[in-house]
């Protein structure tokens, strides 16, 4: 078991992902850079969380990463079970004493968040469509976080509930793509129970939805500097359109990594449209 499999399993690249998103949070709230002392924490907290999440999430998806993920280091071998469920402990405890250093308000989001990641692994991640709002409330939180810990929430609210409804149709695209796996565990998600299609349905729902939510900052005063999110917008539609299209596990991939790319270009229109307000 070497070091590399402790970075692998916590999918480093979208923790750093997690924590800039986090940090960003707090430069839209209030429309420029934080303090450096509380950037690097909420950068940290953030970071840490997510990759606890993954570990843990990992641990207890052991019989399905077999199926659907056999490249991981559980089903491989190259890290035990019980080495990462007491590596995700410890993730997310250094996470929330760093929390403790931001201010009390902050401490206490990461603690429901840590504690939401963890039962969502254990138990909500089966449930139909209460996994993928409980996942897509903690991305939605993710910005928040960074406003909470600057103070003010600003445009941040406005990214919170974007990056909230984009990734419901993400994690309902996610389950398409795993059905497969899913049906093996026993696991009740929305394409198991109510098919892919009407699944798909649901995504494309949550994806349009987004792309209106996308232009309440401009009635709230945000200028034309918020044409920055159009082609965001572009992208979102057209991973709902290719979701509608066909709900193969390639094409469903697909769709929901555009999703994610869309999320991280979603948060640096906020910036260009806080930074020039």
């Amino acid at each position: 078991m070497g070091v590399g499999a402790f970075i692998e399993i916590t999918r480093p690249h979208n923790c750093v992902l997690a924590g800039v998103v986090g940090l960003l949070g707090s430069i839209v709230a209030v429309g420029h850079f934080p303090p450096l002392d509380k950037a690097v924490l909420v950068f940290l907290v953030v970071t840490l969380g997510c990759a606890g999440g993954n570990t843990i999430n990992d641990y207890f998806d052991y019989e399905i990463d077999v199926i659907n993920r056999p490249e991981r280091p559980l089903p491989r071998g190259a890290m035990g079970r019980r080495t990462a469920f007491w590596y995700a402990m410890v993730l997310f405890t250094v996470g929330l004493v760093l929390a403790s250093f931001i201010n009390l308000y902050d401490f206490l989001l990461a603690v429901v968040a840590y504690v939401t990641m963890f039962l969502y692994a254990w138990k909500l991640k089966p449930l139909p469509f209460v996994g993928n709002l409980a996942v897509a409330s903690l991305t939605g939180a993710t910005p928040l976080y960074g406003a909470v810990a600057v103070g003010k929430i600003g445009l941040a609210g406005y990214l919170a509930l974007c990056a909230f409804l984009v990734n419901v149709a993400r994690e309902v695209i996610k389950d398409i793509e795993d059905v497969e796996g899913d049906v093996t565990r026993g696991a009740k998600t929305l394409p198991i129970v109510w098919g892919k299609k009407k699944a798909a349905y649901v995504a494309a729902l949550f994806a349009f939805a987004t792309v209106l939510a996308s232009f309440l900052p401009i009635k709230a005063g945000v200028g034309l500097s918020y044409l920055a999110m159009v082609p965001v917008d572009a992208m979102i539609i057209y991973a709902a359109l290719l979701i509608l299209s066909s709900q193969d596990r390639k094409t469903a991939h697909r769709a929901q990594k555009l999703l994610k790319v869309s999320i991280f270009l979603a948060v640096m229109a906020f910036l260009i449209a806080a930074l020039v307000r």
